[in-house]
């Protein structure tokens, strides 16, 4: 694994190169460095405000990247106007690096300092909409009980997850907690993650994912009780039918 001092090192070389790229009009740390420095964990985040078309901007930091820190592998993101492209160096450091438009180059949350050059106000992402994650979660719900009737147990799987994946996201919704990748979790009332316990997959055998499904079940109308009463009250009793 990589050392916090080469993860520093590496993040004040890439932002020695952007205020020499004359097309990087902006740069900003973002992410968890600049909420609470971090921990031996934490990625690299950048964000740089760039003139002109992207593309040029994207293939050239490839390069960049590839040649003066031995990149392995990058894919990307698209968000908005804006492209991220995440590397992978060695000794699993990541690297993120947001391509914005410089007319559209702005703080999107609270975890944005700004290295140089102007920003502007943009709309700050919302999250997920509430109705989006209970339609996941009951759409998981009636798959899984699919997949586990069609002998499908890897989808199964996968969809129970998906139930308990949305019920920590409705959750952390409705207490003001970050939604995304389940970065509110840790923050949950214990007996609400205790409920979940139950809802992990332990092996693909049948009666298993339907012990699972029966809480992940469970769980969701719970959530629902607390979200959405009133829409509770109506898909509490088809969640019922899941139990064994």
């Amino acid at each position: 694994m990589f050392t916090v001092d080469e993860r520093d090192r590496v993040r004040q070389r890439l932002l020695g190169l952007a205020g020499n790229d004359r097309d990087v009009v902006a740069a900003a740390i973002t992410g968890s460095y600049v909420a609470d420095g971090g921990d031996e964990w934490s990625d690299i985040d950048l964000a740089f405000g760039i003139r002109g078309e992207l593309a040029p901007a994207l293939e050239r930091w490839t390069k960049v990247l590839d040649r003066d820190f031995a990149a392995i592998h990058n894919w990307d993101l698209p968000w908005g106007s804006t492209i991220y492209r995440v590397f992978l160096l060695p000794d699993w450091l990541q690297v993120d690096i947001a391509f914005t438009p410089e007319a559209d180059f702005g703080p999107r949350g609270p975890n944005w300092r700004t290295v140089f050059g102007e920003t502007v106000e943009v709309v700050t992402t919302p999250p997920t909409p509430r109705d989006e994650l209970i339609g996941f979660a009951w759409v998981y719900a009636r798959h899984a009980q699919a997949c586990i009737e069609r002998r499908k147990p890897w989808q199964a799987e996968w969809a129970i997850s998906g139930i308990r994946d949305n019920v920590i996201a409705l959750a952390c919704l409705r207490l003001g907690y970050i939604t995304r990748y389940a970065k509110g979790a840790e923050l949950l009332p214990q007996e609400i993650l205790e409920s979940l316990e139950p809802t992990l997959v332990r092996s693909l055998d049948e009666q298993e994912q339907r012990r699972a499904l029966a809480a992940a079940a469970t769980a969701l109308a719970a959530e629902l009780e607390r979200t959405a009463p009133a829409l509770g009250a109506k898909i509490g009793p088809m969640l019922a039918e899941f139990e064994v």
